[in-house]
């Protein structure tokens, strides 16, 4: 089933930048950042230090690869032994936990970068639809 119709409703709602209220990230990334201190206590105990930025970037890489093959799974085209759909709550929520963890460890403020961009991509498009 299609998510356009609600999109387009939600569009229609809020057809100014000025009328989307800022988007709320941190209780998120604060969350994701207590899962993350587990892991490096791990990896201290397991490889004597933590995944480097390159390290984490590769099991991001990972997740992301796998995220696909369940898309396939989910459309029918690749068989996993298993239900698509809840691999898939879990694999895109490990996603977005890997997005917090890497803009941590870049000291990237996720939630205002994900309000700017959300601000520009929007300004652009709602540019385009209007000409």
């Amino acid at each position: 089933m299609s998510k356009i119709p609600g999109a387009i409703g939600t569009l229609r709602k809020a057809r100014r930048m000025s009328e989307i209220p800022a988007v709320t990230l941190e209780s998120a990334s604060d969350r994701a950042r207590q899962v993350r201190a587990l892991y490096e206590i791990l990896e201290q105990r397991l490889n004597g230090r933590v995944w480097s930025l390159h390290e984490l970037m590769i099991g991001f890489s990972h997740e992301v690869g796998y995220v696909g093959r369940l898309i396939l799974a989910n459309d029918g085209t690749w068989e996993i032994g298993s239900d698509p759909k809840s691999e898939l709550e879990y694999k895109l929520a490990e996603s977005l936990w890997w997005i917090f963890v890497l803009a941590g460890r870049l000291d990237i403020d996720i939630t205002a970068a994900f309000n700017q961009t959300m601000d520009r991509m929007h300004a652009s498009l709602q540019a385009e639809v209007d000409t």
